[in-house]
């Protein structure tokens, strides 16, 4: 017999059992009854059971009280072979803003994952980036939850959104994709381009825009009401120091310049007001005083510039990249160091073109 066709059993008792959460918000769930049905699913059983669990976890979830990790990762595995619009059809744009919202972390992680399917397709990243209290709700979520595992997955989620929708041309055929920096291979996007609406979201809508400076700045917004905690800014700026390389190594103009100078104005000093995101992270957020933070920055570095390397040649990248390099190593030794055994850190074949690169952009 075709094990596909095999009945997942004990459908019934959970089916009988989230009746009994919808009807008593406040019963624990019975976990064993989630574990047994989720470790059975498969691609070939779970569309059926979608239209029978899914609506019911849906209802469940808008109201409940307790944990709703076991819910919550059922929903996900449920949801993997649904695409993001047929998504859109079950769960309504509240319901998602609540889940990112939650002081759950696994509804946090749910809201992402359905998020993370726009990602897809260009015409799907284009609907999400249509979206903007979605926008705005997962952005903050991803840098001010205090859990590692949604940071994380907020930043894999971003970048994948970011990189599906890049409206520029991928490197052509042939050209270097990959690079090693400390034995790890990153990768540069090879995806056809998409619209951009999601990089217009996020760069050139100015609420978006004010957003990521906002919860990445210390000032005295952070110690207002529901301001970021220092532990919480510290995350936020991890997360947007992880995440910068990747974006730059997509479209360097975009992250490099901004429509807002007065937003600039308002959270960075002594800076070009004509300076994107990528400038503000990486010469005004962080407190070098602050060793761990100082660290993530020199790593940042590395991978933007081991990144760059392999990005197609221009005019505005060498400059961008001599600019802000220029602006970086000024008193900061241990990043001059750094960047100066950078090519010793990689792998031997890519040893000597990055050692050149580096020196063109510091110009020794």
């Amino acid at each position: 017999m075709d094990t596909d066709t095999v009945p997942v059993t004990g459908v019934d008792e959970l089916d009988a059992h989230l009746d009994d959460l919808i009807a008593d918000p406040a019963l624990p769930p019975t976990t064993k009854l989630f574990d047994d049905v989720e470790l059975q699913l498969n691609d070939a059983n779970i569309p059926p059971l979608i239209p029978r669990l899914l609506p019911k976890i849906t209802e469940i979830l808008k109201q409940y009280q307790q944990d709703p990790a076991v819910l919550c990762s059922l929903a996900i595995k449920l949801l993997g072979p649904v695409s993001f619009t047929q998504v859109l059809s079950m769960a309504s744009e509240e319901a998602l803003i609540q889940a990112l919202r939650s002081p759950a972390p696994s509804a946090n992680l749910l809201a992402m994952a359905i998020l993370q399917k726009a990602a897809r397709s260009p015409a799907d990243a284009a609907i999400l980036a249509m979206m903007n209290n979605i926008i705005s709700a997962f952005l903050t979520t991803w840098l001010s939850a205090p859990q590692v595992e949604v940071g994380e997955k907020g930043t894999r989620v971003l970048g994948d959104l970011l990189d599906t929708d890049c409206d520029l041309q991928p490197p052509p055929a042939g050209a270097p994709s990959t690079t090693t920096l400390n034995g790890m291979e990153i990768a540069i996007r090879t995806k056809p381009p998409g619209q951009g609406l999601m990089w217009r979201r996020v760069f050139h809508d100015r609420d978006i825009y004010g957003l990521l400076l906002s919860l990445g700045s210390r000032g005295p917004h952070q110690n207002a009401e529901g301001g970021l905690s220092e532990q919480q800014l510290t995350l936020a700026q991890g997360r947007l120091l992880r995440l910068l390389p990747r974006l730059a190594a997509l479209n360097l103009a975009a992250v490099s310049r901004t429509d807002f100078p007065d937003l600039n104005e308002r959270y960075v000093s002594e800076a070009s007001t004509d300076q994107g995101l990528l400038h503000f992270v990486a010469l005004h957020m962080v407190d070098k005083e602050d060793l761990l933070m100082h660290l993530n920055l020199i790593d940042f570095f590395e991978e933007l510039v081991s990144l760059q390397r392999i990005t197609p040649y221009s005019t505005l990248k060498m400059d961008t990249l001599r600019q802000l390099m220029k602006d970086a190593l000024r008193g900061d030794d241990r990043l001059r160091s750094a960047m100066a055994d950078l090519p010793n850190r990689t792998v031997p074949e890519e040893a000597e073109e990055l050692r050149t690169f580096v020196r063109e952009i510091l110009q020794l």
